[in-house]
């Protein structure tokens, strides 16, 4: 049978690496797929470090439409990242009838709606496991793994760069700035690093999860996205000496609030205790635990960016479609799990209606009568104390931090509750909001 024709989009880091492994483990790639698999034509701005990366042995054009409108080319790997010309380029060789690859978890997290319809509608297949944490088969996973479950939640760490930076934060106490740089320096973060360090490159990727785990739309818009900039390292030492670890988590979870089901949609820094596996995930490693009504629960964990594990993830990719590209399109594995016809649009809720556990640190003066205001404050706003701790106050001081953990509660108790404790005299500044995930 001839060999299936790949194009690249873009063949920089994941490029490069996906053409490398492609030519060197061919043999094994073309006995796993029935056939082989081979890179015929690449698109790059830089047509010279392009010929270099591809060694001469592949046509290089500067033009990506040219890729996706050749006849000759059967799946498109779109590896350029961004928003509208990529969604340009992928709907244009949908429409052309080729199959997708992509890595671009901004793309689909926005567009994923309008760009599998139109692949359903054209036959065609876009396969995206390298959109979410590397090399880690997570997509493959929950969408055929786990398909037996009810998916109850996941949490995942699912950037690298944050989890460095928190990681290097309570090993060496540094404040945010500092660990940040030395992240630059050492390559896990970019110049701008505004997607990762706030939030938005793990909600991309939580949002996704979310539309395979539950058969929902992906609605990124309607995610609640905090990031890392703001985190204290005092906090993550008084978590550390309260048996917790913070990590910047993306949670997907079915709720039920007034008799009707919601699912929670969320990424934000999250205290979880240091015995759980994904708490003692370090560094840039990636890791999701995915909770199912009849597995349990199950953690992946691995490598989550890079030339050659997130390559290990296209390749896989474009194996799956190469076994299933004469296969009849009704009865391919759904894009998001669940057949198109079987979707539900149940409500993402609003962060207001969230319920968890909270950290709460406050720095207030040390005399009487301020630990039974703020346990007052707490009572009449429903909200249960799990645990306190008090700091002696330093030499020479008047004021102390109080750290309390709370029991589960919804997250508009928490916001009104701070609000009072704010307004009292004997408390300085705002109060620290971290939430608390026993992921149990």
């Amino acid at each position: 049978m001839k060999p299936i024709k790949v194009g690249l989009l873009g063949v920089g880091n994941v490029g490069s690496g996906t053409f490398n492994v492609l030519e060197r483990n061919q043999e094994e790639i073309r006995r796993r797929a029935g056939r082989g698999i081979e890179v015929v034509a690449v698109s790059a701005r830089n047509l010279e470090r392009a010929k270099e990366r591809t060694g001469g042995k592949v046509k290089v054009v500067a033009d990506p439409f040219d890729i996706v409108n050749d006849p000759e080319i059967d799946i498109v790997v779109e590896l350029i990242g961004g928003y509208d010309e990529a969604k340009a380029l992928v709907l244009q060789a949908i429409a052309n009838g080729k199959h997708v690859v992509t890595a671009n978890k901004a793309l689909l997290a926005v567009h994923g709606n309008e760009i599998f319809a139109a692949a359903q509608a054209k036959g065609v297949m876009v396969a995206f496991e390298a959109a979410v944490a590397g090399g880690i088969p997570i997509i493959k996973a929950l969408r055929e793994g786990l398909t037996a479950n009810r998916i109850e939640w996941l949490a995942g760490i699912i950037n690298g760069t944050t989890n460095f930076i928190l990681s290097e934060m309570r090993d060496k106490g540094l404040d945010f700035a500092t660990v940040l740089k030395q992240a630059q320096e050492l390559g896990y973060a970019e110049a701008d690093p505004t997607f990762d360090i706030e939030g938005v490159d793990a909600a991309h990727k939580a949002t996704i999860m979310s539309a395979i785990a539950f058969g929902i739309p992906v609605q990124f818009d309607k995610a609640h996205v905090e990031g890392i900039s703001k985190l204290n390292a005092v906090d993550i030492r008084y978590a550390e000496q309260l048996g917790y670890r913070i990590k910047l988590l993306g949670i997907a979870k079915r709720a039920t609030v007034n008799g009707i089901e919601g699912v929670e949609l969320r990424v934000h820094p999250t205290l979880i205790p240091n015995k759980r596996l994904i708490a003692n995930v370090e560094g840039a490693m990636n890791a999701v635990l995915v909770q199912g009504d009849a597995v349990g629960a199950t953690l992946y964990s691995g490598k989550g960016a890079g030339s050659e594990p997130t390559a290990s993830a296209v390749i896989a990719d474009l194996v799956d479609i190469t076994r299933l590209a004469t296969a009849d399109p009704e009865h391919r594995v759904p894009h998001l799990a669940f057949q198109p016809n079987a979707m539900t649009n149940i409500e993402i809720l609003p962060m207001s209606e969230v319920t968890t556990s909270y950290y709460l640190r406050m720095n207030v003066e040390d005399q009487p009568g301020v630990l039974a205001d703020l346990t007052r404050i707490l009572a009449d706003g429903t909200i249960s104390i799990d645990a306190m701790m008090q700091k002696e106050p330093a030499e020479g001081e008047t004021r102390t931090d109080i750290i309390f953990l709370t029991h589960q509660t919804q997250e508009k108790n928490v916001t009104a509750a701070i609000a009072k404790m704010e307004a009292l005299t004997t408390v300085h500044g705002t109060v620290t909001k971290i939430r608390l995930e026993n992921l149990s």
